[in-house]
């Protein structure tokens, strides 16, 4: 079993999430804790006002909001009953016993698991700290639930990296360490995702605002297999100074990142059959380009599109952040590429309606949250544009101003002594 927690400050946000996947058919409300009625007759306003009545007893407290999601083994078939008694241990266990909380089912992903949503201010308005929970409390009560119940243990490298994933968030320019969120960013990304070119690289890094640069084909910089490191802000703009890829903890340069992806071919292909049949499951159905995006959101595959400038999709990235893989759409197959996809939509291919925009710019990276919980609420391309993508796959930074500067070494003046 693995456990993840994330906290926030918005009840009403964790509580909508779980409620708009009830709507969809895609999780059931199963178990509640500390409400007056049984499941079957609270409302959403019951649901939240239980919550929100706590919260309101210590608005000094900003951070109010706690969501679970507990993850068991594919192919662990739980019981509800079960399920329900796992999670009232786990939350006894982690100090939230006597709190109110509500237990979602959810079969969106290609294993069991709930999430629960509770707050940590009590009845008293005292606050119950989440300071190191996940590290802590959780950790204990997940060992010692897999023992009493016969789960599956959680595999350590796997939990590695979800902790690793889950301690990002979006690089915000002026806000924090550029260099040292940057190697935070990119290792964990690095380490984590199997990708084998550096533009599937960097549409993974574009979800934290970073970018992998290597300048123009006819710079210095490419010709000498530099690599640099951005920031960028939300609309995908490079800000501040870049960072050289040597210069970052664990080096990771482009000589680097060419071992891994000789790596990652062999390492990916297991997952080549489980994207093929989420993209069957989703064409079977006549949708626009936006709908499709949207419907692959769902099942934690996030789509990238390439466009030129006459709107015209060129080319496909998939990101299956269930499975940590990126796979271009021509690695699945052809049926499944940028010239098949763009006979699948149709003329919808061609331009963006409104509501394409409007659906986009709601899953788009800059509207999620910034600590995502990728097994389920994977994040979606950014605006089918050629802004961002363009920059990201298509680099065409030219060597210039401060930047080659970067990679000259100052040489040192010989001091003349004086001449007595």
């Amino acid at each position: 079993m693995v456990a993840k927690i994330i906290s926030g400050k918005s009840l009403i946000g964790a509580l909508n999430y779980n409620e708009k996947k009830v709507q969809q058919g895609k999780a059931d409300l199963i178990h509640q804790n500390g409400y007056a009625k049984d499941i079957i007759h609270l409302n959403f306003n019951d649901k939240l006002l239980r919550l929100k009545d706590l919260s309101l007893r210590n608005e000094r407290v900003k951070t109010n909001t706690l969501h679970i999601s507990l993850n068991f083994a594919t192919g662990e078939n739980l019981s509800t009953d079960l399920i329900k008694e796992v999670a009232d241990e786990y939350m006894e266990r982690i100090g939230f016993g006597s709190q109110p909380y509500l237990v979602y089912s959810h079969s969106d992903a290609g294993h069991p698991h709930v999430h629960i949503v509770s707050t940590n201010i009590k009845s008293s308005g005292e606050r119950i700290s989440l300071h190191n929970l996940g590290k802590t409390k959780s950790e204990l009560a997940r060992k010692a639930l897999e023992a009493k119940f016969g789960l599956t243990p959680a595999n350590s490298r796997q939990k590695e990296q979800d902790l690793n994933i889950l301690s990002l968030s979006k690089i915000e320019y002026g806000k924090t360490d550029t260099k040292r969120a940057l190697a935070n960013t990119v290792n964990a990304v690095i380490k984590i995702y199997r990708f084998t070119s550096l533009p599937e690289l960097n549409v993974v890094l574009q979800n934290f605002n970073v970018l992998a640069d290597r300048g123009s084909k006819d710079s210095r910089m490419y010709t000498k297999n530099w690599l640099i490191y951005w920031a960028m802000d939300g609309k995908g703009n490079k800000v501040g100074v870049p960072i050289k890829a040597s210069s970052l903890p664990g080096r990771p340069t482009l000589k680097f990142l060419e071992e891994k992806f000789k790596q990652n071919e062999q390492l990916r292909k297991p997952f080549v059959q489980n994207v093929r049949a989420l993209l069957d499951g989703v064409l079977k159905t006549k949708a626009s380009p936006a709908g499709f995006a949207q419907a692959l959101h769902s099942k934690g595959i996030q789509v990238v599109f390439r466009r030129n400038e006459s709107n015209y999709i060129y080319g496909i990235t998939y990101i299956d952040h269930n499975n940590k893989v990126v796979f271009n759409g021509s690695d699945i197959g052809k049926d499944y590429s940028a010239t098949a996809l763009n006979k699948y939509f149709g003329d919808a291919s061609h331009k963006l309606s409104l509501v394409d925009r409007s659906l986009l710019e709601k899953t788009s990276p800059a509207s999620q949250s910034n600590n995502p919980l990728f097994a389920d609420q994977s994040i979606t391309n950014h605006e089918l544009g050629t802004s961002l993508l363009d920059d990201l796959l298509k680099p065409d930074y030219s060597e210039g101003g401060g930047i080659s500067n970067l990679f000259r070494h100052r040489r040192k003046k010989k001091r003349k002594g004086l001449s007595k």
